[in-house]
């Protein structure tokens, strides 16, 4: 389900995924294939963690890897869920052949 909600948003992001909804900014973004893609990844990532374990471990990665890049954005798109839904956004198919836990592979590969 989308909610359209202008208060959830820092800066320039524009959607987010709290399962089992995704929120966006503006009600144009629904019409975003790409990003509602991106955050359709994110909902299955959640889903296969059992929700509250995903929202701790991005949090955790978060914070690790701010320290390591002395970077919050820098950390943000190197988060292994981030990698993972970014590198298949625009493949519509993605999640009907996604392994699951396919997020790990982002871990530390480049």
């Amino acid at each position: 389900m989308v909610i359209i909600s202008k208060y959830f948003f820092y800066r320039n992001y524009v959607g987010l995924s709290l399962w089992p909804f995704i929120i966006l900014k503006n009600p144009e973004l629904s019409q975003d294939r790409v990003l509602i893609n991106h955050e359709r990844i994110h909902l299955r990532q959640q889903e296969e963690l059992f929700i509250l374990p995903f929202y701790f471990w991005y949090l955790l990665e978060w914070s690790l890897k701010t320290c390591w890049y002395l970077n919050s954005y820098k950390a943000y798109r190197n988060l292994s869920f981030e990698r993972e839904a970014y590198s298949h956004e625009s493949d519509p198919t993605y999640l009907d052949r996604r392994k699951r836990f396919a997020f790990t592979r982002y871990l530390w590969r480049k």
